[in-house]
């Protein structure tokens, strides 16, 4: 039971960093937070923790729904030309941060057992098989500029302030779904049995729609915040 309440614990700490980023540095902290989650997001994923019911989960969900809550806030107070900046925005940083991390493991180590030691730790973060790296890259491009889209769509369906837990969450429950799609498909072609792959499947998106639900609160938060120099793009 312990990696499900520090599950929870886990996950607070990430909404409420995001909401102080917010509450710092504004719009340029959304932006920044977006950049910062591609890149942790796709580090955690190579870390596997057991839930309860003997349920085997990647990390790496939570922060990588926070990027969901970014955009979704960005459209909300900006406007989707502001959210789909970030989605370009976040699409470079791990395109980029891809490209420079897998140059630096071709350098040659030092000889000494640490460099060794620290250079296999790389590899096993880093390294990860170019299938892997595509599905992510496939996914975060595709569902991150659907749920722009369709929060669009929900934002002129239902405008009442009051309504934005629809918005938020009927986005998501979407983009998320054809996120989780993508990457499962593309990431394990050729590696999972069927059932197998219907089990990865299924148990990533339902943690990834239980984070966008209990994100909900912290987006209401996050809307209240006002700053005099920033404008709808």
């Amino acid at each position: 039971m312990f990696n499900l309440w520090f599950g929870a614990l886990f996950m607070l700490v990430h909404f409420t960093l995001f909401l102080i980023s917010y509450r710092l540095f504004g719009r340029v902290g959304i932006y920044a937070w977006i950049g910062m989650a591609t890149v942790l997001a796709n580090v955690q994923v190579v870390k596997t923790v057991e839930m309860p019911f003997d349920i085997v989960i990647t990390l790496g969900n939570t922060m990588y729904g926070t990027i969901y809550l970014a955009s979704d806030l960005l459209n909300e107070k900006y406007g989707e030309r502001s959210a789909k900046k970030a989605v370009w925005f976040g699409f470079f940083t791990l395109i980029a941060s891809t490209i420079i991390m897998q140059m630096a493991l071709v350098f040659r180590p030092d000889p000494s057992e640490l460099a060794h030691d620290t250079n296999d730790a790389l590899h096993t973060i880093f390294g990860l098989m170019p299938q892997i790296a595509l599905g992510s890259l496939c996914a975060y491009f595709v569902s991150q500029f659907l749920d722009v889209r369709i929060y669009s769509i929900l934002k002129r369906v239902f405008p009442a302030p009051g309504q934005l837990w629809i918005r938020n969450n009927g986005s998501t429950v979407v983009s998320q779904f054809v996120d989780t799609l993508i990457f499962c498909t593309i990431a394990f072609a050729g590696t999972l049995e069927g059932s197998l792959w219907i089990s990865v499947f299924l148990s990533t998106y339902v943690i990834k729609f239980i984070v966008s639900v209990c994100s909900t609160p912290f987006l209401y938060a996050a809307r209240r915040f006002t700053f005099k120099d920033e404008q709808e793009d």
